[in-house]
């Protein structure tokens, strides 16, 4: 059901979820997921929670990229995140984020202003994004506070 849900919306969104993902569920770092293009042909990724986890693990360097309210990210969020919520990622990204080649980890609430996010960071020129969706999909721990 869940592949079938993906290719729909992949459809729905113009995407063919065939061509960019074969619809495989496949959410490795060497193959694009279906959930986004720019104009310049680069796919951010879609990928899962867990493997969110590892690249966070794996020692590399990365970006983790809350684009939730200033409210959300005090109430509850992943440790080490920089927050620049999606209404302002236009105008923040340029300054807080110079390293446009620079892997980025991206998430929100749900997964919806997270996937929009990905999509303007690419069309600003960005080409390591991945989304992995909602913090309410996070099974790993989080931090509160400012």
């Amino acid at each position: 059901m869940r592949k079938f849900v993906v290719c729909l919306l992949g459809l729905v969104l113009g995407v063919s979820c065939g061509v960019l993902s074969g619809c495989n569920n496949d959410t490795s770092l060497s193959k694009p997921g279906s959930s986004g293009e720019s104009g310049s042909g680069a796919v951010y990724q879609k990928i899962t929670p867990e493997r969110a986890k590892e690249i966070m693990d794996s020692g590399e360097p990365y970006i983790l990229l809350d684009v939730r309210t200033d409210e959300e990210y005090a109430e509850k969020r992943i440790d080490g995140a920089v927050l620049i919520p999606d209404y302002e990622i236009g105008v923040r990204a340029v300054s807080e984020l110079p390293d446009k080649s620079a892997r980025i980890l991206v998430y929100c609430r749900g997964g919806r202003r997270s996937a929009n996010a990905a999509n303007e960071l690419l069309n600003m020129g960005y080409t390591h994004v991945y989304d992995f969706g909602g913090i309410n999909d996070w099974p790993y721990d989080t931090v509160s506070g400012s």
